[in-house]
């Protein structure tokens, strides 16, 4: 049994709802907040909650939010009752109490939130460190997914595109004190251009509102006191599940997924190379690979109705459950 599971943990979940915060809701949305013993999560929804829809989860990555999904929940709130929740000290979920922002913790608190709302077995979806977060919960907890469709997954690679750097060293003690130091004088909207032009295969299309929104967002969490700390140590949590040998290696962990899987990865990515989409479609026993040569690092974000119709093409090979 992995680490990551948590046997005998099915404690109910406290809701409070709705959450009343500063972190933007799009038209349709709600935020819940789920108490759990030591962990709070907020939960980005789409009521109303439409019975026979099967039941979704979004994992964002790194520096991200729930509000990644916004642009691919509504395409397809026909199919599933959809849901995305900030991770442990991102969006508007605060620093978890035992401090763990390792991949198994951020992986322990998916499958804590699961289990409490018995919402299992749900199509689960993650983009980057959330891919990864989303492969160790497959397959350690395979009642937990029905299917897994994977943005750009944070998987090991041998050869780190040179892009990606910057980001790893995040994970080095001392470097994010001095990256705090050096751009002290950036603006958030200077931060935000920087983010896009990194994640995104053409920042062009991003619209001017959504740009708006993403400064305003930007400048929320630079405010928050935990904001450093929970991307250095996330980082570093990343770092340290690549060393990992054995059954507990995300390679070993993905060949042990069951469920039918949807890998999409985007030809301009600059943080996972578009060359390991081969390996993973190997690695999965069920895979689809879906490759989208303009699209960067977020492809749910830059094309999120050809990752959506992807996504129904997978629920009907599965008889559309």
């Amino acid at each position: 049994m992995s680490s990551t599971e948590l046997p005998g943990t099915r404690a109910a979940a406290a809701a409070v709802a709705p959450t009343v915060s500063a972190v933007r809701v799009a038209e349709g949305e709600e935020l819940r907040s789920v108490a759990l013993a030591g962990l709070t999560l907020t939960v980005r929804f789409r009521p109303p909650r439409l019975p026979g829809r099967a039941p979704a989860l979004c994992v964002h990555g790194l520096g991200g939010s729930s509000q990644n999904w916004s642009a691919l929940m509504p395409l397809l709130e026909d199919v599933v009752d959809g849901e995305a929740l900030d991770l442990p000290g991102f969006g508007d979920s605060p620093p978890p109490d035992d401090g763990d922002y390792s991949l198994t913790g951020h992986a322990r608190a998916v499958i804590r939130l699961l289990d409490a709302e018995g919402r299992g077995p749900v199509h689960l979806f993650g983009n980057s460190m959330g891919g990864a977060v989303a492969t160790r919960v497959a397959a350690v907890r395979p009642d937990l997914v029905r299917t897994l469709t994977l943005v750009s997954p944070a998987l090991p690679e041998l050869r780190v595109q040179r892009s990606a750097v910057p980001t790893g060293l995040l994970a080095v003690p001392g470097v994010a004190a001095l990256f705090t130091r050096l751009t002290k004088d950036w603006t958030a909207e200077q931060r935000t251009r920087g983010v896009m032009a990194l994640c995104y295969g053409d920042p062009a299309r991003v619209s001017e509102e959504g740009f708006r929104h993403a400064v305003a967002e930007m400048e929320r969490r630079l405010e928050l006191p935990y904001f450093w700390d929970a991307m250095t140590r996330s980082a570093r949590g990343i770092v340290d599940a690549y060393t990992l040998g054995g059954q507990h290696g995300l390679w070993r962990q993905a060949q042990r997924v069951l469920a039918p899987t949807l890998l999409v990865y985007g030809g301009r990515d600059q943080l996972v190379s578009y060359r390991m989409a081969r390996r993973a479609s190997a690695a999965f026993r069920d895979a689809r690979l879906v490759t989208l040569p303009d699209a960067g690092h977020v492809a749910m974000m830059e094309y999120p109705e050809t990752v959506a119709q992807a996504f129904r093409d997978l629920l009907d090979e599965c008889g559309g459950s």
